[in-house]
């Protein structure tokens, strides 16, 4: 995973967790603006997400951050 996406997926997990609690769903589309304007940082997000980890549509956004950190 690159640095930029380590990055960008723990800052909105943060901002997600300060704003809704520990219990706050986010899917992988969270990281990016409503706007493909990187496909390339979006394609591995969701590799990432889907291929390596095989994670569900929604998970908890402390999970993702602890799987993160964990790298």
């Amino acid at each position: 995973m690159t640095t930029v996406l380590k990055q960008k997926i723990l800052e909105v997990c943060d901002k997600k967790i300060a704003q809704k609690g520990t219990n706050v769903g986010i899917s992988f589309y969270a990281f990016f603006k409503n706007k493909n304007d990187n496909p390339e940082l979006l394609m591995e997000a969701a590799t990432w997400w889907i291929k390596t980890h095989q994670l569900d549509h929604f998970e908890k956004a402390v999970k993702i951050k602890a799987l993160v950190n964990s790298l």
